[in-house]
């Protein structure tokens, strides 16, 4: 990604060049894109869109495109399945690089060690700090997963 533009410009830019070549799926998904973040844009408090307001946005849209997934397929509906599928693999392009399941043990180990959390207790300690950094690079189904294996065992 390019150091000097927003998630936003990108998108928008990317949106001319699928509209140029009539690439339907990527010009209706990153539309769809572009409208969260106006949408975000207008919502009155007078700031511009953070990096982690754009994030969101994506993390929100990848939740949406695996829920539409698994409710197509109970349906039986494959083809609405796949179209979603490649929406998805669009969406994922914008992603920071994700993190492995090894490299998100290891970000928990390390703020299990610095927070001194013991017990499932203590879960509320370490939950939040790996969230923060591990925040679009893993699912936090995963993180929950991982810190309550780490207090566990």
């Amino acid at each position: 990604m390019t150091a000097n533009k927003t998630l936003n410009e990108r998108v928008t830019e990317d949106m001319k060049t699928a509209m140029r070549s009539g690439d339907k799926t990527r010009l209706e998904t990153l539309r769809s894109l572009r409208a969260h973040f106006i949408e975000l844009s207008k919502r009155g408090e007078n700031k511009g869109i953070t990096p982690e307001d754009e994030l969101a946005v994506l993390m929100s849209a990848v939740k949406k495109r695996k829920e539409a997934i698994e409710m197509y397929r109970q349906g039986k509906r494959e083809e609405l399945a796949r179209q979603e599928e490649q929406e998805l693999e669009i969406i994922n392009e914008y992603l920071p690089k994700q993190a492995t399941r090894e490299e998100a043990e290891q970000v928990v180990s390390r703020l299990v060690a610095q927070t001194g959390a013991v017990t499932a207790k203590d879960f509320g300690k370490v939950m939040p700090l790996a969230m923060k950094e591990l925040k679009g690079r893993i699912d936090g189904k995963v993180v929950q997963e991982l810190v309550k294996a780490k207090l566990e065992g």
